[in-house]
């Protein structure tokens, strides 16, 4: 592995970390962490296998955490962002808005494969080392995410599944 191939993946990596964490910056940190400790462990890495659920499985771990870690509130300091361009076609970004918004209330641990699976196109079996995960239990979260962001998109009330065991 040299810096280019690494550097390679940077879209793809971005792209997920931004759907995952959902502002920018963060995503860019959580990306230059995610490179910063694939540099550092280069040796762990098995040259026969494929870089990209590697960089995910570094990135998903680092993500986890910081969702264990306090968090402390942040105030942004530049209000003055520029707008980036959009379309005459004003639905679109609702539409996008409305999607980010579910995608937020969805799990983390489905929210994570959902992401991996249709954003990243990733085979379950590379979600599945990517995550720590069986199969099996990428097909069962992904079903139940496609199915949480379905109800959250149709308006609908997502009630637990619960049954009463005796």
């Amino acid at each position: 592995m040299d810096s280019q191939t690494l550097l390679a993946e940077l879209p793809r990596l971005r792209r997920y970390a931004r759907a995952l964490v959902g502002e920018r910056c963060a995503a860019d940190d959580l990306v230059q962490d995610t490179l910063e400790r694939a540099w550092a462990r280069f040796g762990q890495w098995r040259a026969d296998g494929d870089l990209r659920p590697w960089l995910f499985a570094i990135m998903h771990n680092l993500r986890m955490d910081q969702l264990r870690k306090p968090r402390l509130d942040l105030v942004p300091i530049d209000d003055d962002v520029p707008e980036l361009p959009v379309r005459a076609n004003q639905s679109d970004r609702i539409e996008v808005a409305d999607l980010a918004a579910a995608l937020a209330q969805l799990p983390e641990e489905q929210r994570a494969v959902l992401l991996l699976v249709t954003l990243e196109e990733m085979r379950y079996a590379d979600v599945a080392s990517t995550l720590g995960i069986a199969v099996g239990t990428v097909m069962s979260r992904l079903s139940r995410g496609r199915e949480h962001l379905r109800q959250i998109l149709a308006g609908e009330v997502p009630s637990p599944q619960l049954r009463v065991v005796r």
